[in-house]
């Protein structure tokens, strides 16, 4: 897999340079675009409406208080029968066993709770500059705050993971959407000079026994290995796995930055500007195919593997691309009621619309 060097855009730099109050990595959005914060206003809005769905199309786990398909509880049916010598009496169902004429035990399921764990990469290649604007690790956080919220509504245990190369630290906290935000921007406060660690991040998840666990790893569109795609094969046989991955800026487009035409392309470990006479459509064409077909690949090695894929260059793709994605699942559970299909399509409509 070949691997690219991180860009920022030189607005970016010279912002880090002048020591702005702002973030240093952070580049202003014009008007016309969806700022990060925006889309943190549509996440609260959203999170009142949806809920994670109950099929494993979405995300690959029932979150919240969910049926577990578990023996033991007072829920939904699992299995009816004729009730032989040796059950216990308590496990009658007098309702059936009068409708059948002779005595039916009944086994229902348990409800459970779920568990996420948000493992997100704080390695310096995550402040690159996206095609938005936007930094990397807020597209990614952004992701993250979008599954959080859905989450935390249905009361299920998150827990956060930062990994760069010189630490990795899990920070559980119990509350809801508000104080996972703080939480989450605090971390991101941080001096962003340490190399990533993808490894750690995985080898954390490996070693996660619960395996109901939803795990979601966070990072940028070429930060993955052949060997890493090895371990998350052997984490999906084990887990839920979902992967955030965030589009950074291809440093040879003519305007690497739409919005800012004017913005040039520095590295992100030296600084130095692209020369002018590198950033042309031919080669910005044969790093977007490249792009292109690496993505197209992680997507079908993770499908194989049962992994879920997301990927965005914004904050506002991103949030689109999950709404969709859990609306898709949520109107697939809903088919085979109606009520509830126009239910969820009324909910939809009304979040996006805010």
């Amino acid at each position: 897999m070949i691997k690219f060097p991180f860009f920022h855009s030189a607005e970016q730099t010279a912002t880090a340079d002048a020591g702005a109050n702002q973030s240093p990595h952070s580049v202003a959005l014009t008007p016309a675009e969806v700022t990060a914060q925006e889309v943190r206003r549509r996440i609260e809005l959203m999170s009142s409406s949806l809920s994670l769905p109950t099929v494993r199309k979405a995300l690959g786990v029932i979150e919240g208080e969910h049926l577990s398909q578990r023996r033991g509880g007072t829920d939904e049916l699992m299995d009816v029968r004729a009730y032989e010598a040796g059950d216990e009496a308590r496990s009658i169902d007098w309702k059936i066993s009068a409708r059948s004429g002779r005595p039916m035990i009944v086994q229902r399921e348990r409800n459970v709770s779920g568990k996420a764990v948000l493992l997100l990469d704080v390695g310096q290649p995550m402040s690159a500059t996206c095609p938005s604007g936007e930094p990397a690790y807020e597209v990614a956080a952004n992701a993250l705050c979008m599954i959080a919220a859905l989450s935390l509504r249905r009361s299920d245990e998150v827990s956060l993971v930062f990994g760069d190369a010189q630490s990795i630290t899990r920070m559980p906290f119990h509350g809801g959407l508000p104080q996972f935000e703080r939480t989450l921007d605090e971390a991101l406060d941080r001096d962003w000079s340490h190399g990533r660690n993808i490894d750690a991040l995985l080898d954390y998840a490996k070693r996660l026994r619960d395996r109901n666990c939803l795990i979601v790893l966070a990072t940028d569109d070429h930060a993955l290995t052949e060997q890493q795609l090895a371990t998350m094969r052997t984490i999906a046989r084990t887990h839920p796995l979902f992967i955030v991955s965030v589009g950074t800026v291809n440093p040879f487009d003519v305007h690497p930055v739409p919005s800012r035409p004017d913005v040039g392309v520095r590295d992100g470990i030296t600084g130095r500007r692209i020369p002018a006479f590198l950033r042309n459509a031919a080669l910005a064409k044969e790093v977007h195919t490249h792009r292109t077909f690496m993505l197209q690949e992680l997507q079908r090695q993770l499908t194989s593997y049962g992994a879920t894929l997301v990927h965005s260059a914004s904050s506002e793709g991103m949030f689109h691309t999950l709404v969709s994605m859990i609306a898709r699942a949520q109107m697939s559970h809903a088919a085979m009621n109606p009520s509830m299909l126009r239910s969820s399509v009324s909910r939809m409509q009304q979040g996006v619309s805010r």
